[in-house]
């Protein structure tokens, strides 16, 4: 991990002058943080500042989130109930390309799981994998799931595949909660969230786009100060005009439920019973 930037670092993050972060442009997410810019979530994403371009790349520019805080801890939990759109499942089926990449990650995981068919051609489907892999994770059952976080001593935790008990994720959140300021954090984190939820449940972006692979950033310091905000929007699209969601529906194929807010009532959930009762 990387000292400035969330969790997931890679290639397409740089940080950008006066407290703003860069990443790769894309039209999907970019066409979200404009229309999120008039929204009641605005204080709940970072706040955009258009398209800049370094070395011939364009990027979304946006604060960066972690600015104003000491040596944070920081922690990617992934929201939903899956992480592919339903419109990849179609390309999957109408152009299906088997990934050796893919069957190699699977069988590390679990040597029993790829079927006699994908053994013989010792690749599998790209949405195949992933719907394989969230069954071995909290997202099938809890609607969420801890992508890794990082601790303020610069501890990282990113072997999270297989946590999916509500023990095993509190167990999880302990550790990344953990110190003297627990209480404070855990607290702050709680209200937020409260919060977050109510005005998921009013807003008018939420209501009208597919929230898929979107993570929440979970930010606090030694001071007991905490932050938590929606990021990554690359693969939150648009309904039909006729279509809402209330993210809490079990997904069937077609109705375009993400099960976001089952996610954030269970995370609630769970955060509640982590403290004591008062």
């Amino acid at each position: 991990c990387e000292r400035h930037t969330p969790v997931k670092l890679h290639r397409s993050f740089h940080v950008g002058d006066y407290g703003t972060l860069l990443k790769r442009f894309c039209r999907t997410e970019q066409q979200c943080y404009l229309r999120l810019m008039t929204d009641t979530l605005r204080p709940f994403v970072p706040a955009y500042h258009g398209v800049v371009q370094r070395d011939k790349q364009d990027y979304n520019m946006m604060d960066n989130l972690l600015t104003h805080f000491h040596t944070p801890a920081i922690m990617d939990c992934k929201m939903g109930s899956r992480t592919y759109l339903e419109e990849e499942l179609h390309i999957a089926r109408e152009r299906p390309q088997p990934r050796n990449d893919m069957y190699e990650k699977m069988v590390a995981m679990d040597p029993e799981a790829p079927t006699v068919h994908e053994r013989a051609q010792q690749a599998v489907l790209k949405t195949r994998y992933m719907q394989w892999r969230e069954t071995l994770s909290s997202t099938t059952t809890l609607g969420f799931r801890i992508e890794g976080f990082r601790k303020a001593n610069e501890e990282c935790h990113t072997n999270f595949k297989r946590t999916k008990s509500r023990e095993q994720v509190m167990e999880a959140l302990d550790k990344f909660v953990e110190s003297s300021t627990h209480i404070v954090v855990s607290w702050g984190y709680l209200r937020q969230l409260k919060q977050l939820r109510q005005v998921l449940e009013a807003s008018d972006f939420f209501r009208t786009h597919e929230v898929v692979g979107s993570s929440l950033l979970f930010v606090h310091d030694w001071t007991g100060r905490t932050g938590v905000w929606m990021i990554d929007f690359g693969k939150t699209v648009a309904l039909p005009p006729h279509l809402t969601l209330d993210h809490r529906t079990p997904w069937v194929e077609g109705n375009r439920e993400d099960g976001y807010l089952r996610g954030l009532d269970n995370l609630i959930d769970i955060l509640a019973n982590m403290l004591p009762l008062t």
